[in-house]
Parts: C-alpha cells; sequence; structure tokens
C-alpha cells in the first residue's frame, strides 16, 4: 500500500501501471513486482537470513508463507539418494523386516 498524492491510499491499479513503465523504461518490461519479492527473497536466503527475518522483509506475518511461496526448496543433503540407490530388490530394509520386493 502506498499514500496518494493528496492523501489516502494509492489504486492499486495505478501503482501497477506505474511499476510496469518503470521496469519498461529501464529495459525489464518482463519484470513484474512479485518478481522482484521473489528475487529478494532469495538473494536474503542465499545470504543465510532465516525465514523469519525473510518474511519480515517481505512483510509476512508467517513465515510459513514465505517459505512456501518464495524460497525454493533446497537439497540438504544427497544421503537418501545415495542410498536408495543402492538398494536392491532383495534387499532387507532391516533385521526382521520383509525384503524391499515383497513389500510391494
Amino acid at each position: 500500500m502506498f499514500p496518494a498524492p493528496l492523501g489516502g491510499w494509492r489504486d492499486p491499479s495505478n501503482t501497477q501501471a506505474d511499476l510496469r513503465a518503470a521496469f519498461s523504461s529501464a529495459g525489464f518490461g518482463h519484470i513484474t513486482s512479485h518478481v522482484l519479492r521473489k528475487t529478494t527473497a532469495t538473494m536474503l536466503d542465499h545470504a543465510g537470513l532465516s525465514a523469519r527475518s525473510i518474511a519480515d522483509q517481505l512483510g509476512h506475518a508467517n513465515p510459513s508463507l514465505t517459505q512456501d511461496v518464495y524460497l525454493g526448496r533446497q537439497v540438504a543433503s544427497t544421503r537418501a539418494a545415495v542410498a536408495l540407490e543402492g538398494l536392491r530388490p532383495t534387499d532387507n530394509l532391516r533385521p526382521g523386516r520383509a525384503a524391499a520386493a515383497e513389500v510391494l
């Protein structure tokens, strides 16, 4: 929400039109305000800020919204993929458990 020059709040469609014109004249006609918000969130995430800090910067009350909408999933570890690729259908997963092929 942006204040209007004569008081009150600016109409959102006017703000969007002004942003589109500014982006276009700068050579970024394909950019939207949402792209800028996502880029900001990504840059802050890569800089190591917490989801709470990023949510505060974006004006979100809940960091879960920030994580769900603005932050991509990161591969924290490849251990699960390595473990799964090493399994054979006849391997027992744990002592006393059925083999993977029998479970399926």
